[in-house]
């Protein structure tokens, strides 16, 4: 056992040492200078097609939205890969929500609370405009579901809010809608 032990610790040393002390260095570091570890949102990519958060947070009308995904953590959820469709409100319709509820959800001690309805939200897979079947259900990422109307002149609904525009991305595809989902 001992013929083997040492070749095997004086290989690691080695190995160790040609890696460079710095490598070593800046992971420690990384490590015991952050309480808490960046997610995949922390990723900084120029090249490659906008994911889901990138196309919400360059929107103006999505900035609550963004806030929102935020105040519930769920950032790092939408960096990845997915794929993913996201029903996303815009800030008129946060607007249209009765007065003190966006600001009672942003709480902290309501932070599962805001998940449980941004993850209505969000359907696993991604679903074009063609995809979508009058009266379906999809199940959401919360483990519900929301039903699909496809109207005659090709509009459709999702419970109720209207898709007034879809937005593709990196890892799924965004639904612009009207109205907040809230989840009975």
């Amino acid at each position: 056992m001992k013929k083997l032990f040492y070749p095997l610790m004086l290989g690691l040393v080695f190995a160790g040492f040609s890696c460079g002390k710095s490598s070593i260095e800046n992971q420690t570091a990384t490590v015991a200078g952050s309480a808490h570890t960046p997610g995949q949102s922390a990723v900084v990519d120029d090249d490659s097609k906008p994911n889901i958060v990138q196309v919400a947070v360059s929107s103006a009308d999505h900035s609550t939205l963004v806030a929102a995904l935020k105040a519930a953590d769920y950032v790092d959820a939408l960096t990845n890969v997915g794929p993913f469709t996201v029903f996303a409100p815009t800030n008129a319709a946060f607007d249209a929500l009765p007065p003190g509820t966006l600001d009672d959800l942003v709480k902290p001690e309501n932070q599962r609370k805001l998940r449980d309805i941004l993850e209505y939200h969000v359907l696993l897979g991604a679903y074009n405009p063609d995809g979508f079947v009058n009266g379906r259900n999809l199940g959401t990422a919360d483990g519900r579901s929301v039903s699909v109307l496809k109207a005659a002149d090709g509009s459709i609904t999702i419970n109720g809010a209207k898709i007034i525009g879809t937005v593709p991305a990196s890892n799924g595809i965004i639904h612009v809608i009207d109205q907040v989902l809230l989840p009975k």
